[in-house]
């Protein structure tokens, strides 16, 4: 039998996922985490992006996250993401158009009204967004 432990990820919204898995890799701040059974504790930001992990069947998931916070403890991996949503819930048109609006709103207006941040963020999550499509959509033969 495989080493697991416990994965919990969460938006203020809704819980995603809460399950037993074998392994996640989670968009780090500073670059993808591996993260294994008995991994060392850490607390780590998180960048908008794919969150991937593995059931104890041995399949891989997905989940998309905006951002947040990981904290890896001896038996349970928590994500406490800023906004997520499954994989099959990603809209690329609706990511597009988010692309679109922020583009828009960064060259448009006047930068001292502007929330640079905020759309800069937006901006990276439509971005993550599209990529994680693109990648999914080629591991499915799309």
């Amino acid at each position: 039998m495989a080493m697991t432990f416990h994965l919990d990820v969460v938006t203020a919204e809704q819980a995603l996922f809460s399950g037993t898995v074998e392994e996640v890799i989670a968009p780090g701040a500073m670059g993808d985490l591996g993260i294994m059974p008995r991994h060392s504790q850490l607390i780590s930001k998180l960048r908008a992006g794919e969150l991937q992990y593995r059931t104890t069947e041995g399949a891989m998931a997905s989940l998309f996250v905006s951002g947040g916070v990981l904290e890896v403890q001896p038996h349970v991996v928590t994500v406490l993401a800023d906004t997520g949503m499954r994989a099959e819930d990603l809209d690329e048109a609706a990511a597009r158009e988010a692309m679109k609006q922020a583009t828009d709103a960064l060259q448009g207006k006047d930068p001292e009204d502007l929330d640079y941040e905020a759309i800069q963020s937006e901006l990276e999550a439509a971005k993550a967004q599209i990529e994680m499509l693109h990648r999914i959509g080629k591991m499915r033969g799309h």
